[in-house]
């Protein structure tokens, strides 16, 4: 394994250090994309919302979200993009007429994994609770607030 290589994931596993939840998202990436740091939760949403769509080496991003009643998707929806599903289908709609469309949807966490750890420059997100695979790469977590419901958007 390269040097820089090397040294990318041990920062990014020192940034990313502690528990997570269950409840909480993490975000990961294939492992072609090295990155010397975590990305914070503005990042992760300017890439879904198809603002930055290189990685850092130059290579195109390609974002995978989950299907659109799904709880995590909700909870992605709320707190990482801030908005909510009719905002952010008003958004798509705007976008399309630019000629941008949304990220590919995967009916699954297990589809997300396997698309993120098949696809050079992936980036997709799952549950906290759900097993990882070696080598896709954790670039941010969410932690999801106590209490919070995806009927709500919130805490109670």
């Amino acid at each position: 394994m390269p040097r820089h290589r090397l040294m990318a994931l041990l920062l990014s596993g020192l940034a990313l250090a502690g528990p997570v939840r269950a409840e909480d998202i993490v975000i990961i990436a294939h492992p072609s994309v090295a990155l010397t740091r975590s990305i914070g939760v503005g990042e992760v949403a300017a890439i879904y919302l198809l603002r930055t769509t290189v990685w850092p080496d130059g290579h195109p991003i390609v974002p995978v979200n989950r299907e659109i009643a799904s709880d995590l998707r909700r909870k992605f929806t709320t707190l990482v993009l801030r908005q909510d599903p009719g905002s952010l289908a008003a958004y798509w709609n705007e976008m399309h007429f630019r000629g941008k469309f949304p990220p590919l949807v995967q009916e699954s966490e297990q589809s997300v994994l396997a698309f993120v750890e098949r696809v050079p420059g992936a980036v997709g997100y799952v549950s906290g609770g759900i097993p990882l695979p070696a080598d896709v790469h954790v670039v941010a977590r969410v932690t999801v607030p106590d209490g919070w419901s995806p009927n709500n958007g919130g805490p109670p």
